[in-house]
């Protein structure tokens, strides 16, 4: 398998699932201006939507967007126990897959383009941190997005919450969600993640 990546964006978060799940894999690094990866080539011409992740899987197909590709690389690796195999428990685990790319990483997304009207920045860091909010509640009762068990939900929640301080929100401000970011840092398939993309 061949993950396309960008340093510290969401394609971190399935860096660190195929970590987690103790499989093969190659990475290549997509620059964010020109869409070019590492060896040259026009990322677009492996996903058109020219967005990371991508995941290139053993018969030659390319599979995008984080949750599918996460739930992707659970089931390749049943052992592992990154998300549960069926029932209400899986469902669960995408109801917190889905909030996190449709609610919070999506309201990450005008903050960081510079074409946003100014009157917009305040209204939107707001509303991410309402959605915020909601987690906080979760976490302040449970240890993972899952209660007792850690998945890969865990993973992305982690890997937006990063972004956080790049809008000069403070994790403090959310003292469940700092306390998992930092226990989800702990895990060795992070601490490599993070080392091999040079991220803090």
């Amino acid at each position: 398998m061949t993950l396309y990546f960008m340093p510290g964006a969401c394609s971190l978060a399935p860096h660190i699932a195929l970590r987690e799940a103790n499989l093969e894999f190659d990475l290549v690094e997509v620059d964010y201006r020109t869409r070019r990866t590492d060896t040259g080539t026009d990322y677009r011409a492996v996903n058109p939507k020219g967005t990371v992740p991508a995941l290139r899987i053993a018969d030659g197909e390319v599979l995008t967007e984080v949750p599918v590709i996460l739930q992707f690389l659970a089931d390749g690796a049943p052992d592992a126990g990154l998300l549960p195999a069926s029932g209400l428990r899986r469902l669960r685990a995408l109801e917190w897959l889905n909030f996190i790319s449709t609610e919070i990483h999506k309201s990450f997304s005008p903050l960081f383009r510079p074409t946003t009207p100014d009157g917009f920045i305040q209204p939107g860091k707001a509303h991410l941190r309402s959605r915020l909010v909601i987690v906080e509640r979760h976490l302040s009762q449970h240890t993972y997005l899952m209660g007792d068990d850690f998945s890969l939900a865990d993973v992305f929640l982690f890997t937006v919450c990063r972004w956080l301080a790049d809008q000069d929100i403070s994790l403090a401000d959310w003292p469940a969600l700092k306390l998992h970011s930092e226990r989800i840092r702990l895990r060795p398939s992070v601490r490599k993640a993070l080392d091999r993309e040079g991220c803090p």
